[in-house]
This record gives C-alpha cells, sequence and structure tokens, in this order.
C-alpha cells in the first residue's frame, strides 16, 4: 500500500473537511495538509480569535467526530508544493481536466500526494502543472462532479487497493 499525503487546499465547508479527516483517518493517510482558506482545527499558538478558533474546530468535529485528533495535519496560509514534508511523494490532483486520466488506470507509487481543490472552481491551473498526474473520477449521471469529500474517499480508496 502506498503512503499517502493528502492536501486539502482552499476547501470552503468545515463539512468537507470534518468529512475529509474522518476519510483520510479510515484509510491510514499518514499526514493532512490543509492550506489556503481551508477552515482547520485549533493549533497550538493560533493566530486566530479564540471564539473564531473554537467555533470551526466544533464545526470541523460535528463531521470529523474525533479524526481530527488522530490525523496528523498542519495548515498553511498559502500552498507550497516545493515544501521539505513533500519531498520523495508524487503530487497527483484529483480534477477533471483535458490531461487527466482515470483513477482506475492509475498505479500509485510507493508514496503519493493526493491534491483536493476547492469546491466549484476546483484546482487553478498553476498547481495543475505541478503535479505528475491528474487523476479523474469517471461520471456516469448528470452532475459533472462529486462533491469534494465524496471524491477524496473515492480516490483513497482507490489508491490503497
Amino acid at each position: 500500500m502506498s503512503e499517502i499525503i493528502v492536501i486539502a487546499h482552499n476547501i470552503r465547508s468545515t463539512h468537507n473537511v470534518g468529512s475529509i479527516f474522518r476519510t483520510c483517518e479510515g484509510f491510514g493517510v499518514t499526514r493532512l495538509i490543509l492550506s489556503g482558506y481551508t477552515p482547520y482545527p485549533s493549533v497550538e499558538h493560533d493566530s486566530r480569535l479564540p471564539h473564531i478558533s473554537e467555533k470551526i474546530a466544533q464545526q470541523i468535529h460535528k463531521t470529523a467526530l474525533g479524526a481530527e485528533a488522530l490525523v496528523p495535519f498542519v495548515h498553511y496560509d498559502t500552498l507550497d508544493l516545493a515544501c521539505p514534508e513533500l519531498a520523495g511523494y508524487s503530487l497527483v490532483a484529483l480534477e477533471q481536466s483535458a490531461d487527466s486520466i482515470n483513477l482506475r488506470d492509475y498505479h500509485p507509487p510507493e508514496k503519493v500526494a493526493l491534491l483536493l481543490g476547492e469546491e466549484v472552481h476546483g484546482i487553478t491551473p498553476d498547481l495543475l502543472s505541478n503535479c505528475q498526474a491528474v487523476l479523474e473520477i469517471p461520471m456516469h449521471g448528470k452532475k459533472e462532479s462529486f462533491n469534494v469529500a465524496v471524491a477524496a474517499g473515492i480516490a483513497l480508496y482507490q489508491l490503497t487497493r
């Protein structure tokens, strides 16, 4: 099984973040990187106002059900794909694009960093250009995409098979 880091970049919903925490815990993800405006649980030396930090932590906990205390995570205001903790990982994006490959056809290397993007607009082209692969979940219904937390679960299932 691959060693996996998940990067949740510019995810707006605390419910999605909580669900991603819970899913990461269930699949044994090594680390969760929360970046951009993605909400995050309380951390030591939190720069946010205490009542804001506590409110967001409670909202995440509502869906994560304690997984936020089990999955190691960090938060960065900006996403640096060249950060040392991603060294040695193959960076793959979960996104629909002209260059994407079917998730089922991807054979993960030993170390994978899975990049998830913003709920409505996805992953920006500049971030996609830094990825070794862009993975797409085939859609068979009328909607164009899955919810980001659901998509993360589908991708992690496939990556850990």
